[in-house]
């Protein structure tokens, strides 16, 4: 591997990290600066929003306040290198807590298209691939108060 490419896929680890403390801080200054101003982000698959940065944002702005805590684990991270476009699939592993007591746990795959900008790597496109989920039912489950 040349030096170009190892410092390519340390940006693109690092812009992924960046997304993964974006979502969790429910920082949205910090989402943007993953994403061209012209990105399409697809969240379809988990029932999240689908749309331009700024919809999207709108979406999970809402969508991310049912919880108390999300955390983005995000692992094997294959990168294919084109000059200044990439792509690049990543598994990721969230744990979501509604409150104490409340939370499921979800995987799947980040699909990325990238391109390289003035200000280093940004995601064009973004597809979320969601592969499972468990404990959803129960974590938004009614709550149930004992009769006297």
């Amino acid at each position: 591997m040349d030096l170009q490419t190892v410092a390519d896929r340390i940006e693109i680890t690092d812009l992924l990290t960046r997304y993964a403390h974006a979502v969790d801080g429910k920082d949205w200054e910090l989402y943007r600066t993953v994403f061209t101003a012209d990105a399409h982000i697809d969240y379809g698959t988990a029932g999240g929003p689908v749309g331009d940065l700024e919809k999207v944002i709108e979406g999970l702005t809402v969508g991310l306040g049912l919880f108390t805590r999300t955390q983005h684990f995000i692992s094997n991270i294959a990168v294919e290198l084109d000059g200044d476009a990439a792509r690049v699939r990543a598994m990721f592993f969230n744990p979501m807590v509604v409150k104490p007591g409340r939370q499921f746990f979800c995987g799947g795959w980040y699909n990325h298209e990238l391109v390289r900008t003035g200000q280093g790597w940004r995601s064009r496109r973004l597809i979320e691939e969601a592969a499972w989920f468990d404990g959803l039912e129960a974590a938004f489950a009614p709550d149930s108060t004992p009769e006297n």
